[in-house]
């Protein structure tokens, strides 16, 4: 009896522990599916948060101009180490070889151009290039990385290559460096990754190329819309490095179609001062005649005599009437007088 008493006493705690357990495991999936749907529920709202944040960017990207960033070869940095050019003698000209490039981004897209910008009091200094956030950068030329910074009030992160033609390059908003300062480079060796840090108010590429510190205008160097540089070489001059070039076929076309308007207006104007002189001739006899006329007649006005005409005339009265056939003293006022 003892045996088959303690076997019943154990199988009944086996029991009581396995409904014990039972109830523990359902009790466990239902808290983990409430938590699983509340998490769901929070990645949902999320999801739709990152959306319209992302509409919002992108109406910004599309309507706004951007702020430009900073210059950082003069401010808020030691010049020691960014501007070291700043002590340096530039010349006024000097041509650059240009020939082996890579566009730094894939995008052919100029979100905001070179040139100064009234509305924040300050000039942006390179092209904004349209890019997704993780877009692979370029070195746009071979040469040594000289730095990469973070900036938070203007570049964000960003690198400077200095190249082997003389110029160096800026490539501004990135979200990761691919290179370490000192580092050679190949033109179009990924030096980063494009992205939003900074003053930016959405993703893209700010691009820079600078000579001895002059930031020259990308588009003087690059021809975006068709992924190429406009020349062979770039003649960097102080006078004309913030101006961009043009080669467009429109423009061109435009170019030609004012040429031969202009050519056409200079004939025409030739043409007319040929059949001028006749004319001209003929009118300056005219006038001649019709001057020389009123200088030898006089026309008699009111309180006028014969008297009073022939001595501010320099002539007798006598004169005057042989002159004009006048046999009597008074003249009628209207009339015309010869006085030669």
């Amino acid at each position: 009896m003892n045996i088959k008493k303690k076997l019943y006493v154990a199988l009944a705690a086996i029991s009581f522990c396995a409904l014990g357990a039972a109830a523990q495991n359902m009790q466990s999936a239902s808290t983990y599916s409430k938590m699983h749907s509340n998490l769901l529920a929070k990645q949902n709202r999320v999801k739709d948060q990152i959306r319209v944040q992302e509409a919002q960017k992108y109406a910004a990207d599309l309507y706004e101009e951007c702020e430009p960033e900073p210059d950082i070869y003069t401010e808020g940095w030691d010049s020691d180490l960014v501007n070291c050019y700043k002590d340096a003698n530039v010349p006024n000209t000097k041509v650059l070889d240009v020939r082996h490039y890579v566009m730094p981004i894939k995008g052919n897209y100029v979100t905001s151009h070179y040139g100064y910008r009234p509305q924040f009091g300050r000039s942006h200094k390179g092209v904004d290039l349209r890019s997704a956030i993780g877009d692979t950068v370029y070195s746009a030329f071979s040469g040594r990385v000289r730095l990469t910074r973070f900036e938070r009030g203007g570049y964000g992160f960003y690198v400077i290559v200095r190249h082997e033609n003389g110029l160096e390059t800026v490539y501004g908003h990135l979200s990761r460096f691919l290179v370490k300062p000192d580092q050679y480079v190949k033109a179009g060796q990924p030096i980063a990754l494009s992205g939003n840090t900074g003053r930016s108010t959405g993703p893209h590429l700010h691009f820079e190329t600078r000579f001895m510190g002059y930031a020259i205008n990308p588009e003087a160097i690059f021809d975006f819309g068709n992924r190429c540089t406009h020349t062979d070489s770039y003649t960097f001059s102080k006078s004309t490095y913030t101006k961009a070039r043009d080669y467009a076929p429109s423009r061109r076309y435009n170019q030609a179609k004012k040429s031969v308007n202009e050519e056409k207006e200079t004939a025409g104007k030739k043409a007319s001062k040929k059949e001028r002189p006749t004319a001209s001739a003929s009118t300056r006899k005219s006038t001649k005649e019709s001057r020389e006329e009123s200088r030898s007649t006089y026309k008699v006005r009111q309180g006028d005599n014969l008297t009073k005409i022939a001595r501010n005339n320099g002539m007798t009265v006598a004169q005057l009437k042989k002159l004009n056939g006048l046999s009597g003293d008074d003249v009628a006022e209207g009339k015309v007088l010869r006085i030669k």
